[in-house]
């Protein structure tokens, strides 16, 4: 399903207008941008990535608020969006997609299984749009998958969000 979800996007994004996409990793650290540069013709639409791990890169990089993120150890639907807001004013671009999350429960913060945040930004004429959603594993999933799995998910949701906006 990844390689046909990565041909519709780019399918979508070179649409007329063609639209342009930058993307945020914290939990995913690199692979939702590998998966996009995996494409053949990326560079047409894929401005790059930032892979933004820890809080202080978060809020330099991206233009996180400390305040928002600090209590909940930068792991919330709303951290992801403003990770994917702050790459897409980074990069200059349409979109923006961004990852947050546990790629392995962590006792100290109370995480019992592996879980992440994603969200979609569009900067477009008229009002801007945001999307965000979680993903879920079974404690026992190994945290390589995890990462491989929000970022199929990533790909996944633009891909759906793009066939909705661009129909």
């Amino acid at each position: 399903m990844m390689s046909e979800d990565r041909r519709a996007l780019k399918d979508l994004l070179l649409r007329e207008p063609r639209w342009t996409l930058a993307v945020a990793e914290s939990l995913t650290c690199g692979q939702l941008q590998a998966a996009i540069g995996a494409i053949s013709g990326a560079s047409a639409f894929f401005a790059g990535g930032l892979t933004a791990y820890s809080l202080d890169q978060k809020v330099r990089q991206l233009g996180v608020d400390r305040a928002v993120a600090e209590p909940v150890n930068s792991v919330s639907a709303e951290v992801a969006e403003q990770m994917a807001r702050g790459v897409t004013r980074l990069f200059g671009t349409t979109l923006g997609a961004a990852t947050t999350g546990y790629a392995e429960s962590s006792l100290a913060e109370g995480v019992n299984q592996p879980f992440a945040w994603w969200a979609i930004y569009h900067q477009g004429a008229g009002a801007n749009q945001v999307r965000a959603g979680r993903v879920e594993f079974s404690p026992e999933t190994k945290r390589v998958e995890v990462q491989a799995g929000v970022a199929a998910a990533v790909v996944e949701a633009l891909v759906k969000y793009l066939r909705e906006v661009r129909a």
